[in-house]
Parts: structure tokens; C-alpha cells; sequence
């Protein structure tokens, strides 16, 4: 249940900061939401073990090349499996690996219907409603994190949604689908979308915006920190 995302310049920054955080050497790290392998390459480059679902198949290959093409110096595991975040047996993969859990999962999803990265009905950029996309994300969070080890981390990066003159806080609304499945929320972090490659060509939008109304809005992603 889930498409690949793209990072800008945004790509390295998170994933190596959770990890470097969150993790040891060595520690397991699951990518929800896996893309082109970010995390993954992350991962080899500071000594953690990943692993990494991702939904299309010629996106999951082209993360396999990518992450191939890499230095692997600490000889950790790599692995990106094509699958639904929201119903892969996460368990069983980690079981083919000689583990039974992660001690960092990150999930960075689709933001709703802003970006269609396919067709398939599982991808949460295919939701018919935000309700429906809420629902998705608590079934990807349900499954995926039944492999996190009890007081470790869980990483939500999201942002909110704004069309037809209305503000949807879909960060907050996803954070809620975590909490109410026990988590503890341990900390926020805002980013700046002008940092951001992705958003770059918009930038002047957002200025208009502010100009317009004396604020700025929709320019910030957050990054929920949970504590399981």
C-alpha cells in the first residue's frame, strides 16, 4: 500500500539523521515506503541493516539497481521486497533474514491524492476519500510495526493537504492513526518546503500567498517521532 516518494534534496537528510538518532550499528531498519531506496543506501553507508517495501514493481527493481551500485563498507543487509505495506508478512521477512524485528521503522507515504504515483488501487495516493486514506494508513502502521521492537522508534514523515479553499491538517490527522494505536509521541519536527527540491518550483506561490494574506501557509512537511 504504498508508491515510492521522492526526497529532492530532502533524500538524505532524514533517513541518515533518524538513524544516526535512533539506531546503532548493526540495529535493523524498516522502510515502509521504500521508493528509489534512500533509506537503504543510508543504511549501508552508516552499518544498518534495511529493509524496504515497496508497492511497484519497476520502481522496487530500480531501488535494487540503485542500491547495488552502492559501497557496501560494513557488508550490512540491504534487501527492498516488492509488496503491500498493509498486508506483506513483515514478520516472515524478517524471519528469511535471521531476525524477528526492527528497531527503527519510517514511513514517508503519499500525502493523500496530491501526487498519483499508479494505478493500483492499494497505492494510498489512490484513496477515494481522506477517511479512506486514514484507514489505509492505520492498516500499514498495524502491520508494519508489529516487527518494531518494544521501545524503539517509529518515523512518520507527512504533510498537510490544501485544494478547493480548504486547509485538510492531514499531518495531524495521520499522526491521531498512530497514537491511537498506543504509541507514544516523543516528539515534531517542522521542515521547510523551500528546502525541499520537489517543492522549489512553487516557491512563488508561496510568496503570493503570504503577500496576499500576511502568513504563509502549506510550506512545511512534519516528521513525527514515536516511541513504541
Amino acid at each position: 500500500m504504498h508508491s515510492a516518494r521522492y526526497w529532492g534534496n530532502f533524500i538524505p537528510q532524514i533517513p541518515y539523521q533518524m538513524m544516526r538518532r535512533y539506531t546503532k550499528k548493526g540495529e535493523w531498519v524498516l522502510d515502509v515506503f521504500a521508493g528509489m531506496g534512500t533509506s537503504l543506501i543510508e543504511g549501508q553507508r552508516l552499518g544498518r541493516n534495511t529493509v524496504g517495501i515497496e508497492l511497484q514493481r519497476n520502481v522496487a527493481r530500480q531501488a535494487r539497481r540503485l542500491i547495488a551500485a552502492e559501497e557496501n563498507p560494513h557488508g550490512v543487509v540491504s534487501k527492498v521486497v516488492t509488496g503491500d505495506s498493509a498486508t506483506i508478512n513483515c514478520r516472515g521477512v524478517f524471519r528469511s533474514l535471521g531476525r524477528d524485528s526492527a528497531q527503527l521503522v519510517i514511513l514517508h507515504p503519499p500525502y493523500y491524492d496530491i501526487i498519483k504515483f499508479s494505478e493500483d488501487e492499494r497505492d494510498l495516493s489512490n484513496a477515494s476519500s481522506v477517511d479512506e486514506f486514514l484507514r489505509m494508513m492505520g492498516d500499514v502502521v498495524d502491520n508494519t510495526a508489529a516487527v518494531l521492537d518494544e521501545g524503539r522508534y517509529l518515523v512518520l514523515v507527512i504533510g498537510d493537504k490544501y485544494t478547493n479553499g480548504e486547509w485538510v491538517p492531514l499531518g495531524f490527522m495521520t499522526m491521531n492513526e498512530v497514537l491511537k494505536r498506543g504509541f507514544t509521541l516523543k516528539s515534531i519536527i517542522v521542515k521547510n518546503f523551500e528546502e525541499t527540491l520537489g517543492k522549489r518550483q512553487q516557491k512563488e506561490l508561496w510568496k503570493y500567498r503570504a503577500l496576499a494574506g500576511g502568513f504563509y501557509i502549506f510550506k512545511h512537511e512534519y516528521i513525527f517521532v514515536f516511541r513504541k
